[in-house]
């Protein structure tokens, strides 16, 4: 084996761990991809050979990647108006096995990727690297042009930001049944029992993509969620349950095409959020599975 060999089968080994510092940086998943890649150009130019903890080194450049995508796109979202929502990671629930735990353990929920879109491009990398990934904050520093104690302030701040993001509930069969009830509700156009799972202070965030102004929107309160889901009764009709993000959610299709994903977020058995994807540039790219 020559060293291009090597260095190859080394980075291959790798690419699980930058893809997921990659989309947690990012929440997108063909951006997080094209970060991976351009991390295995920059080692294939690089002079690799003093290099002690190649991980480390590739974690690092990875970062500095994200972080320039990060402001650049920050820079491109100041004009635009509505929502926008992370790429949702979708599988289908037969998935949920003795596996699904550790799965589970180490996905990122949509509902904290939204939040994490909330942080300054700095913060964010702060606390990605370090409360996600474990990366000390002297090695975080050279790449924010910042000191170790300023890195943590970083984090720090992203931590407070980000005290108010749910956290769901574990157990994905009692989920499943949530969700179910709601898809159930909402086909049936009962408004009374659409309320009866959801939080009093629920939000639903609708992502439809470049399209008249008004039609991404965000909505709060369980009667005006419920009201708003009165309108997806189409939808639900050709909902399949499916796995959000390690939690239990549902993708709509219809004559094999995408309509909309939906992920769901569960805390005390009742519906706390409600991120709904239905752009269909972007549904065009997410890789989905066979749900019929």
């Amino acid at each position: 084996m020559d060293e291009n060999e090597f260095m190859a089968q080394q980075f291959e080994a790798h690419r699980p761990h930058l893809r997921a510092v990659a989309y947690r940086m990012l929440g997108s998943v063909s951006e997080a991809e094209d970060a991976v890649q351009e991390s295995w150009i920059r080692l294939a130019r690089s002079d690799t050979s003093e290099v002690e903890n190649l991980a480390g080194w590739l974690t690092t450049v990875v970062a500095r990647v994200c972080l320039n995508l990060l402001q650049s796109r920050r820079a491109r979202r100041e004009n635009l108006l509505g929502v926008h929502l992370p790429d949702p990671i979708v599988g289908t629930i037969e998935e949920v096995g003795p596996e699904h735990d550790a799965l589970l353990a180490d996905s990122v929920g949509l509902a904290l990727l939204v939040v994490l879109d909330t942080l300054t491009p700095s913060e964010r990398l702060a606390f990605v690297l370090h409360d996600m990934f474990a990366v000390p904050f002297e090695d975080i520093a050279p790449i924010v042009d910042r000191s170790p104690a300023a890195a943590r302030q970083l984090a720090s701040r992203a931590r407070r930001r980000l005290q108010g993001a749910p956290v769901p509930d574990a157990d994905v069969a009692r989920q499943r049944e949530v969700v179910d009830a709601f898809l159930a509700a909402a086909r049936g156009g009962s408004f009374e029992d659409l309320v009866a799972v959801l939080d009093p202070d629920v939000v639903l965030r609708a992502d439809v993509g470049a399209v008249p102004m008004g039609a991404s929107t965000e909505v709060r309160g369980a009667e005006q969620v419920a009201a708003r889901a009165l309108n997806f009764a189409r939808l639900a009709r050709f909902a399949h349950p499916a796995l959000v993000n390690g939690t239990a959610g549902a993708v709509a299709i219809a004559e094999g095409q995408v309509l909309s994903v939906l992920g769901v977020t569960i805390r005390g058995g009742l519906i706390v959020e409600i991120d709904i994807l239905a752009d269909r540039d972007r549904l065009a790219r997410l890789t989905v599975e066979d749900f019929h």
